[in-house]
């Protein structure tokens, strides 16, 4: 069931520490529209040819593509960001999934951040899959915000065709995420939909169980119209069992279904 012209997927993050194949399954079972793949240690997560399988048994296609920028994922595909990122977009196209999630360039990837902009551009022109730069959060040091990623953690500030917006990175950060989607506007293609609290880490709560208006953005994104994608990205990795899984992403989907389509 899809809300609009606004698919609701589920994220392989989203079932950590087990593998994609539970994304497939729980996605086909509580009735998500697709998944988005984070591609990271789980080996299935890092072959396409495996993640079309899965794809093709349960029914779910690939909506996204979250390439492996994270610092225990600086060594999947290639030691090189340049080439993950490549790598990503294959299988983006590989999958038939119209997005690919990146995250901008650390600091220390100085000859990377230099050219990220014109790299996603070019590789948006020649692929057509849409490269969506993510929103990120500051780290917290002797009682001092210090960001990791150049320019900053606001990829507005430098301006790309494509923006996932993570609600629970706004948490982190203190971002109003309702003004953070509006200035991005149209150009706002991805929502990662969490929740937080507000502590200064990346907490990934069911939407409702936090405090960002995770309600209010997807009904903006809903009245906003054309294409969308909204993609539940929550921590479930303390749950009992596969029961209480199901039950908050259950949850998730409820939400977000009622919140894009009043």
């Amino acid at each position: 069931m899809t809300t609009g012209g606004i698919k609701v997927g589920v994220s392989t993050a989203s079932v950590w520490p087990q593998t994609a194949t539970t994304a497939f399954q729980l996605a086909a079972e509580l009735g998500y529209d697709g998944v988005e793949v984070m591609v990271w240690a789980d080996p299935i997560s890092q072959d396409p040819a495996a993640l079309r399988r899965r794809s093709r048994q349960t029914g779910v296609p690939v909506l996204a593509v979250h390439a492996p920028c994270l610092l225990i994922t600086q060594r999947v595909w290639s030691p090189k960001p340049e080439e993950r990122l490549r790598r990503s977009v294959e299988a983006a196209r590989d999958l038939d999934a119209p997005t690919v999630v990146v995250h901008p360039p650390f600091r220390w990837q100085k000859r990377y951040a230099d050219g990220f902009a014109d790299l996603v551009a070019s590789l948006e022109e020649e692929s057509g899959v849409a490269i969506a730069v993510e929103n990120m959060f500051p780290v917290r040091r002797f009682n001092r915000e210090v960001s990791a990623f150049q320019p900053s953690i606001d990829p507005t500030d430098v301006g790309h065709r494509n923006y996932t917006l993570d609600l629970s990175h706004t948490a982190a950060s203190g971002a109003d995420a309702l003004t953070l989607a509006k200035r991005m506007g149209d150009n706002l293609t991805h929502l990662h939909l969490a929740d937080g609290t507000g502590l200064p880490r990346d907490e990934h709560l069911v939407p409702g169980r936090g405090g960002q208006p995770c309600g209010e953005v997807c009904e903006w994104l809903a009245a906003r119209g054309g294409q969308a994608q909204v993609v539940v990205e929550i921590n479930t990795r303390r749950a009992r069992g596969q029961a209480d899984r199901a039950t908050d992403l259950a949850e998730a989907l409820l939400f977000a279904r009622l919140h894009l389509g009043r």
